[in-house]
């Protein structure tokens, strides 16, 4: 037999889906506010561990990198924002190695997927926490990543500044002497 909806049966099934929707209404009601005071907490702010910011390419102290220019993740990426160009030599031993001669990279025109990420065998690109990619001119969005940033060329600048620095203020006193 089928039950029919009495008049009785459907006023008390709203009413009981109207509680349920006032419950969440009222829980949420209640909860405190969370509210980022983006511009303002910029030095403070610390997104999740799984976010994609921008493709970077980690150099160490001797401005070395683990790209081998394999091309995989240039393959691997559907939009084709990434671009390897790589560059034939001759070793000493007499060998020819492939080196990375530039790896561009199209930040406008990226999702963001991390395909690329996961087809590097070496590890040598990753994502970082960057997120800030507003600009007037779309061509700040196309980086060369195999080119360090700048914090790296600075650490090696800056002791080369000091020893002049310090040769000029030992010039004085032997003069003097």
């Amino acid at each position: 037999m089928e039950e029919k909806n009495t008049y009785f049966g459907g006023f008390f099934k709203g009413l009981a889906s109207l509680t349920t929707g006032l419950k969440t209404t009222m829980k949420e009601f209640f909860t405190p506010k969370i509210t980022e005071q983006y511009p303002e907490n910029r030095k403070e702010l610390k997104m999740f561990d799984r976010f994609r910011g921008t493709l970077v390419m980690p150099h160490n102290e001797q401005n070395e990198h683990h790209c081998v220019a394999c091309g995989l993740c240039q393959m691997a990426c559907p939009n084709g924002t990434i671009k390897v160009t790589s560059e034939t030599i001759t070793t000493e031993e007499g060998k020819k190695k492939k080196i990375l001669a530039k790896y561009e990279y199209n930040l406008g025109s990226c999702m963001f997927c991390q395909l690329c990420v996961n087809a590097c065998p070496h590890g040598a690109i990753t994502f970082d926490q960057n997120f800030e990619h507003a600009v007037f001119d779309r061509s700040k969005l196309f980086l060369t990543l195999n080119h360090p940033g700048s914090h790296v060329a600075e650490a090696k600048k800056a002791p080369a500044a000091e020893k002049p620095a310090s040769d000029k203020a030992a010039a004085p006193k032997e003069k003097a002497e």
